[in-house]
């Protein structure tokens, strides 16, 4: 898009030509969602500081110098980027939104997830429960002490270790537990 022809959709757009600012905002939106995007803004943020911009021209209905559209455009997505921010700075996460939390719902999710793990190590071979079982201790057995404890050669226990992992993989997604 030439000067001439920006300075002319400009003045078209401010004199309420729909389509002038449909040319505008499709030539210049990749100015302003870069600007947005180089501050390390999300899809949903991005687009509101694009929007915001646009709004903003909108109503600014003059500018001194037209030619120069994209340079004010980026100065303004950038000043839309920092407020974006500076506001995420300043919010406090609510106590339900909290990862960590043990909501009732989480709960009953967790309740239901150990007792399938249970029945699974359950339904192991003997050797290979007791191994998982010295595994979920605090602190975990080391490999030596899984040898001893099982009667195994310690260069035994990764790999059954390893097909004890396997049946409990197996048994978990054939009961449709996502472990993702």
């Amino acid at each position: 898009m030439t000067e001439i022809e920006l300075i002319e959709l400009l003045a078209r757009a401010w004199r309420g030509d729909q389509g002038a600012w449909s040319a505008l905002v499709r030539g210049l939106s990749v100015v302003v969602l870069r600007v947005a995007r180089a501050h390390r803004l999300g899809d949903a943020d991005a687009f509101d500081v694009c929007q915001n911009t646009w709004v903003s021209l909108a109503q600014l209905r003059e500018l001194r110098e037209p030619a120069r559209l994209p340079a004010w455009l980026a100065t303004t997505a950038r000043r839309q980027a920092l407020r974006v921010l500076e506001s995420r700075r300043r919010e406090i996460p609510a106590e339900c939104d909290r990862p960590d939390e043990l909501t009732p719902e989480r709960q009953v999710l967790a309740s239901e997830r150990d007792a399938l793990l249970h029945r699974a190590v359950a339904q192991l071979p003997a050797a290979q429960r007791r191994l998982v079982e010295l595994l979920m201790q605090d602190p975990p057995a080391t490999h030596a002490e899984i040898a001893a404890e099982l009667g195994i050669a310690i260069g035994s226990v990764g790999p059954t270790r390893r097909r004890a992992l396997d049946r409990l993989r197996r048994y978990l997604e054939a009961h449709g537990y996502d472990h993702a």
